[in-house]
């Protein structure tokens, strides 16, 4: 969890109205980024690094396609062998996989940056 400091109280002496203005815009905008201004949404609380802790994304397994796109022609009409086509059918369940596997990564650090 993130460390921050109390800000102090703005001075009310020997300032300008200038300075006393901008000082207290910077301090509720600091109070508001570190959720210490009692917002009641938390909607401008920064999200600091430490909260992020989605872990990275599985190894990716199809890295290539093993289908090599043999075949027979039947009767004029080119057909894929079923040693190919099991290859194809085998390269889309691992790309699926992996897809899936993008998506629960993606899910979870979406999720991590809406608190």
């Amino acid at each position: 969890m993130a460390r921050f400091s109390a800000l102090p109280a703005l001075p009310q002496s020997n300032i300008t109205s200038t300075e006393l203005a901008i000082l207290g815009a910077l301090k509720e905008n600091v109070e508001l980024l570190t959720g210490i201004r009692g917002e009641p949404d938390n909607i401008s609380r920064a999200l600091t690094k430490g909260q992020v802790v989605v872990g990275v994304a599985p190894e990716q397994t199809m890295t290539r396609v093993s289908a090599t796109g043999s075949g027979f022609a039947i009767s004029g009409t080119q057909v894929a062998g079923l040693e190919d086509f099991s290859r194809l059918i085998s390269d889309v369940q691992k790309l699926a996989n992996d897809v899936a596997n993008i998506r629960a990564t993606l899910n979870a650090l979406i999720q991590q940056l809406k608190v």
